[in-house]
């Protein structure tokens, strides 16, 4: 166990039962054109969450600590979107502008176009975990409980855009499910501004989990790389 200087507190933290989960670093929330950016939300910010991400993920493999990618799509039928009966279409971004421009279907986080991959910078590496998602928790619907108990995992540390929205999702959702869930605060960005992120770095601190620094994390996985087997397997 390693004490991180989280906040509000300290907690102990065992990075052979943890995973960093990249949450969302798509085209659609990521890029200047994607979904968001089309959806009038400032993503100039993302650069750099982009940029501390890699940090980190190339931190993690040698240390081998999970990475685990969420991916938002749809089918192209949109068979898996929720349909009339579902309030998704009607409150989802990319939903919401293919209903509203029905030229945009297909375009908008919808499996094998541009707006659904992930940036060419954060890319899965081989021994990742990928899961594709269509509602804004990653539990909701997906294997991602099964695939994060199968590996032994109970830490969690959160990476990704939007912070208040798909990332806080997920972090809930972890925390009901009895994780310890680590909102990595420079390696996100939210929808709708500082105020926005203020409002989920205070939920996460308040009532759901931790927060750190990107620095803090690194500190302890180049530390765990130093001391593992260069030929030791990955979780």
């Amino acid at each position: 166990m390693q004490r991180i200087e989280a906040r509000p507190e300290p907690v102990e933290v065992d990075l052979a039962r943890s995973a960093i989960l990249v949450v969302d670093m798509q085209n659609a929330f990521a890029s200047k054109g994607g979904t968001l950016d089309l959806a009038g939300v400032d993503v100039s910010g993302a650069e750099r969450v982009v940029k501390t991400i890699h940090t980190a993920l190339d931190a993690a493999r040698p240390a081998g600590v999970s990475v685990v990618y969420l991916q938002m799509g749809y089918k192209p039928d949109l068979s898996n979107a929720g349909g009339a009966r579902s309030p998704n279409p009607r409150k989802e971004t990319a939903m919401h502008l293919m209903c509203a421009q029905p030229a945009l279907k297909g375009k908008l986080l919808t499996e094998g176009s541009w707006d659904f991959a992930v940036v060419d910078e954060l890319a899965p590496q081989p021994g990742d975990v990928v899961i594709v998602k269509t509602r804004y928790s990653g539990f909701a619907g997906t294997t991602l409980d099964a695939q994060l108990r199968s590996r032994g995992i109970q830490f969690l540390f959160f990476t990704g855009i939007a912070a208040n929205v798909c990332v806080e999702s997920t972090l809930r959702d972890a925390y009901f499910l009895d994780y310890w869930p680590l909102l990595v605060a420079d390696a996100t960005m939210a929808a709708g501004g500082p105020s926005a992120l203020a409002a989920t770095l205070f939920n996460v601190e308040s009532f759901f989990g931790w927060t750190v620094q990107s620095g803090q994390l690194l500190a302890h996985l180049q530390a765990r790389s130093a001391h593992r087997p260069a030929d030791a397997p990955r979780p």
